[in-house]
């Protein structure tokens, strides 16, 4: 079979997206052309761009969002803002893809393709990194995080059947004593117009909520988290859950709307209202708010916080794979 390759800029991604929508998979949210370029626009200095398009013909049956620096390539992102990442391939063709593009690679002088962080089920895992090494190229694959994930069933009450027995009496227990402090509304934002002021509020309840998210949120971070959220508000894939008490927000979460899954992002909380739980009950309202608008998943993302298990979201591992062509 015949294949060519194509050198892409950033900008022509989402031309590429409608075009190869039905042939590849997009497969997270973390690698929709919009949040690479919001995620390159922040923090993209120092690094040159590599993307490329093989196509069978005229379909697409893959692409390659890479970045490369002193060479070595990457994947258009960084794990503290990007979960998971992958390339976007069409299914059947992932080894015709990457054979092209090893090839490409190593006639450009790229010695190392250096992937982080990749799930299980990744192009990188199946695919990429056996084919590599049956062209005898070194490998190596490590386990470096740790993400949480649960399907989701048809009734909030089955869910609740599905946790632990102490678990679901804790969570009755705590939703029981929240409602007898007031009155609760738990409601998604989802217009543009509601998120300046909404993520402000977010940006207190984040810091104050825990120390280490006050060192982690930077000017450059918020510039990344409200570019970000204006970006993907536009393309109705964000959502902010907004958990009032006696409507006055208490806790906070970003929430991205994709493929029947929702990615539960960042979250925050009044540190008064600790004592009512409110940032486990803001997650525990967006998955029965998940459940009613029949989502199929639950993806808490990555971080190993114990609260993710107790909810029923199963461990998944994220890894780094290391190629030396």
């Amino acid at each position: 079979m015949s294949y060519t390759i194509f050198e892409n800029k950033l900008n022509d991604l989402k031309a590429l997206r409608k075009e190869s929508q039905q042939a590849v998979q997009w497969s997270s949210v973390f690698i929709l052309p919009e949040w690479m370029q919001v995620w390159w626009q922040v923090f993209g200095e120092g690094a040159d761009l590599y993307i490329r398009t093989v196509k069978q013909g005229d379909k697409v049956i893959g692409i390659a969002p890479l970045m490369t620096k002193d060479g070595s390539a990457f994947l258009i992102g960084n794990t503290d803002v990007c979960d998971y990442l992958d390339f976007i391939t069409s299914p059947g063709m992932e080894n015709d893809f990457f054979n092209v593009l090893l090839d490409d690679l190593k006639k450009d002088g790229i010695k190392h393709l250096d992937l982080k962080h990749v799930r299980p089920d990744s192009a990188v895992l199946t695919n990429l990194a056996p084919l590599a090494e049956g062209r005898k190229s070194k490998v190596s694959t490590d386990v470096e995080a740790v993400s949480y994930e649960m399907e989701l069933p048809l009734s909030f009450n089955e869910y609740l059947n599905k946790l632990s027995t102490k678990q679901r009496h804790e969570v009755r227990r705590k939703l029981r004593r929240l409602m007898e402090a007031g009155k609760i509304e738990y409601r998604f934002l989802d217009k543009s117009n509601e998120m300046p002021a909404a993520m402000d509020t977010f940006f207190t309840m984040f810091v104050e909520s825990r120390q280490d998210k006050a060192a982690f949120l930077t000017e450059q971070m918020k510039s990344f988290f409200r570019l970000l959220v204006s970006t993907m508000t536009e393309i109705g894939l964000f959502k902010l859950g907004v958990l009032e008490l006696d409507k006055k927000p208490v806790a906070e979460i970003m929430c991205f709307d994709y493929n029947d899954c929702i990615y539960l992002y960042n979250s925050g909380y009044d540190p008064q209202y600790v004592s009512l739980s409110v940032g486990l009950l803001s997650k525990i309202y967006a998955i029965e708010d998940s459940i009613g608008k029949g989502k199929k998943k639950f993806d808490f993302l990555k971080g190993a916080e114990i609260y993710k298990g107790h909810l029923g979201g199963k461990e998944v591992p994220l890894y780094r794979c290391q190629i030396y062509l």
